[in-house]
């Protein structure tokens, strides 16, 4: 039976499902403005479809449908979103000169706004699983092919069925149950199981608090002490990652544009489930610029994973300023 509709009734029946679906589509695509986009050719194409909806399934599901198959249009022929870390190259000497690469569309974090309206943390807010939308899973999922990443979120993420999702790529049941196997052998390998227990938010709050203290007193020594043996810092748009805190320590020495206290200030926020800030560096007028977004990953042993990104556009997708008052 088709379904008679107009524009209320349309908007009722999907706009529930916008922050979802942007979730869903920024998993397959790694970057928070191209979801936004697809979202909205999703809608588009459901409006258009909704005439030939015949209820043979949810809304939902017939409106992830649709954004799957948009995504999967999109990233055809398309190189994935990278993290320098995800190159397959050495760490790098901090001493060096950085190499930038503005030309690669790299992954971009996601505000936590954006995925659950509000902070992780909210006890108001919807219940997303925060491993779904963790910055190293999205990095890993760029590594699939286009379907298997759609078959790993629909199957493990989404819970639906193999023969579901068979119908929605036009594959066979074993075909997807296959593609599935690799899929979650590859991200397993680019993701693994951290050995580290995470912090309980009070301890957590006690590390970022001087975390940004460190910061915001140019105290590279302190920072040092606050990062794990074996932690890794990466920054895009520059193809270098540095592992360790000596290394990340002589990085900023050598590179940071800071010279002393007060050169930088540290604006709380929240990406992919995980600690974020914005960082804002002073100028010679006195004000404080948009530098670049930190997103953190804390265990037990300090700070494990700071993805640095110098990409000034994503402020605004974190409702933060372009410059602080003075």
């Amino acid at each position: 039976m088709t379904v008679a509709i107009d524009d209320d009734t349309f908007a009722s029946l999907v706009e529930p499902l916008r922050r979802e679906l942007t979730v869903h589509c920024y998993r397959m695509l790694g970057s928070v403005h191209e979801a936004e986009d697809l979202v909205q050719e999703t809608y588009l194409r459901a409006w258009r479809g909704f005439h030939s909806f015949e209820n043979r399934s949810s809304v939902r599901t017939w409106m992830y449908r649709i954004a799957t198959n948009v995504c999967l249009t999109a990233l055809d022929g398309r190189a994935r979103r990278p993290m320098p870390t995800g190159l397959g190259q050495p760490s790098s000497d901090p001493y060096g000169s950085l190499d930038s690469r503005p030309e690669v569309t790299w992954l971009e974090p996601v505000p936590d706004s954006v995925v659950w309206g509000g902070s992780a943390d909210d006890p108001a807010v919807e219940v997303v699983d925060r491993e779904s939308v963790r910055l190293a899973f999205i990095a890993a999922l760029q590594h699939l092919t286009p379907p298997q990443r759609a078959i790993l979120i629909l199957r493990d993420v989404l819970a639906w069925q193999a023969s579901e999702v068979a119908e929605l790529l036009n594959m066979s049941t074993a075909a997807v149950n296959s593609s599935l196997q690799r899929a979650r052998a590859q991200v397993h390998k680019l993701d693994p199981e951290s050995p580290d227990e995470p912090l309980d938010d009070e301890h957590a709050k006690s590390l970022l608090a001087d975390y940004v203290a460190a910061f915001e007193n140019y105290d590279v020594k302190r920072i040092v002490e606050l990062l794990a043996e074996d932690a890794v810092w990466e920054m895009p748009p520059y193809l270098g990652w540095y592992e360790g805190p000596a290394a990340i320590g002589h990085l900023i020495e050598t590179h940071c544009p800071a010279e002393a206290p007060g050169d930088q200030i540290m604006v709380p926020t929240s990406a992919n489930g995980q600690p974020a800030f914005g960082l804002y560096m002073k100028q010679p007028d006195g004000s404080h610029q948009a530098f670049q977004i930190q997103v953190l990953t804390l265990t037990d042993k300090g700070v494990s994973h700071v993805s640095t990104f110098f990409d000034t556009t994503l402020f605004a997708q974190f409702g933060l300023p372009e410059v602080l008052p003075r």
